[in-house]
């Protein structure tokens, strides 16, 4: 119960700024350059901090809140109105599908998250839109400020004699794993179905029928297809290459023959091209896996395992010659997307691998393990516990790459800071009752480290 009025209280600190409240009523706590910042989100992240279990919270906490919305207001001036950055509809669109996906699986339900608000899912994601653009540019800005920062081994090394011994932090059990996954195999009569109700679909569509209706009712894009498939403007480069090559050789409304992907097959329009950009809808069918198709991706997994385990084949050959992982190249070791190295935490780790590797031993193979493709297809995979290191006080010999980003965020926090120091007295700020008494520019090191993290 308690994590679910966490979660309300988040969805409400998102909606503050976006009701079109009258701001006779929801006071106006600052104005920093032509923006404003009403005392209801300072209120509402105020309660959101409590809700959190920090019961002492105090007018300083509500001062602290406002310099961070002060600094957020400051970096979206400079996004918008210096640097003009943007944001495409088709990121701030799947930036919201995650966000309602995180909801609707803390609430419980669609139905329960739609009964709170009296509102269905569109309607919350508009009324979100604006905030979620706000707050992505934001963040662009804050990396173009911080952009192509390096750090050099001596600066490394620096930072860590810099740590008082008794502050050195802990580092938690960090995992090297390998993969080998298998997607289940697609049989002829699946693949010819799915062609035979993309035919169909296009034969409806020359007889009249709009694109854009069939594809609300029969796409399986979700992201696209309540938007009648369309995708929005994409470069060829951004397109999948099998995509991009039938989409750029239509002309202005034509339709394609069925193209086939990694991702499945589709039927495309093309609604307009703008230079090298292009502006297409789609009609995408998956064809699925069988469960006999299924079964045999576990079986499968469950010989190659054998082979390993007897010694017949080590794990990086069975890797690269059999699975249909990515990183099959690198042997089936895993890359970390948060670290861009081998490192994992069981906290960045799927739930079901974080599991089975917590009672495995170094050199350990799993049983096969279900798992979801990017692509959103149903397979399986095997786990090889390559390392597992014990939670120690960090050091630079097993942790170099941590002490590392440690050292790199707070070169990036600093300069972020002077930045920001810099703006704020470029900038006209008036902060009004009832946080007269806070000193906005005080503390300023630890605001933006709060707000960087």
């Amino acid at each position: 119960m308690r994590q679910q009025l966490i979660l309300i209280t988040l969805i409400i600190s998102l909606f503050s700024t976006v009701q079109g409240q009258d701001k006779t009523i929801d006071g106006i706590a600052a104005v920093v350059g032509e923006s404003i910042i009403l005392q209801s989100e300072v209120e509402s992240q105020y309660l959101q901090f409590r809700m959190q279990g920090n019961f002492r919270g105090s007018d300083r906490t509500k001062c602290d809140i406002l310099q961070n919305l002060v600094t957020q207001k400051i970096l979206l001036r400079q996004a918008k109105q210096v640097d003009s950055l943007t944001v495409t509809d088709q990121q701030i669109e799947a930036n919201l599908n995650q966000r309602m996906r995180y909801f609707i699986n803390q609430m419980g339900s669609e139905k329960k998250l739609e009964s709170y608000f009296n509102k269905k899912i569109p309607a919350i994601k508009d009324e979100l839109r604006g905030k979620i653009e706000e707050q992505m540019l934001v963040q662009k800005e804050q990396q173009q400020i911080t952009q192509n920062m390096n750090i050099t081994p001596s600066e490394v090394r620096d930072f860590y004699k810099s740590i008082p011994p008794d502050s050195i932090p802990k580092v938690e059990t960090q995992y090297v794993i390998g993969e080998i996954v298998k997607k289940p195999p697609i049989s002829p009569k699946e693949l010819n179905k799915t062609r035979k109700r993309l035919k169909e679909l296009k034969q409806r569509i020359e007889d009249g029928k709009s694109f854009s209706t069939l594809a609300v009712l029969y796409s399986q894009d979700d992201e696209t297809a309540k938007n009648g498939g369309e995708l929005g403007f994409y470069s060829r480069g951004e397109l999948n290459p099998e995509f991009a090559a039938v989409a750029y050789n239509l002309e202005k409304g034509e339709v394609s023959d069925i193209v086939r992907d990694k991702d499945g097959f589709h039927l495309i329009q093309l609604i307009e091209r703008r230079g090298e950009l292009i502006n297409v809808r789609h009609i995408l069918l998956k064809p699925k896996p069988s469960t006999q198709n299924i079964q045999e991706a576990q079986n499968k997994l469950d010989s190659i395992a054998t082979l390993v385990r007897k010694n017949k084949m080590s794990f990086s050959e069975a890797a690269k010659k059999f699975s249909d992982s990515p990183n099959a190249i690198n042997g089936g070791i895993m890359v970390n997307p948060k670290t861009n190295n081998k490192l994992f935490k069981a906290s960045d780790l799927d739930p079901n691998v974080s599991y089975a590797v917590k009672n495995m031993q170094e050199g350990e193979i799993s049983d096969p393990i279900p798992t979801t493709t990017k692509d959103g297809t149903k397979a399986y995979r095997i786990i090889y516990l390559k390392e597992k290191n014990k939670p120690h006080k960090a050091n630079l010999d097993q942790d170099y790459n941590t002490i590392k980003e440690w050292a790199l965020q707070q070169k990036k926090s600093k300069k972020l800071r002077n930045w920001i120091k810099e703006k704020m007295n470029q900038t006209y700020i008036r902060v009004n009752e009832p946080y007269k008494d806070c000193n906005i520019s005080r503390n300023m090191e630890e605001a933006v480290e709060q707000f960087s993290q």
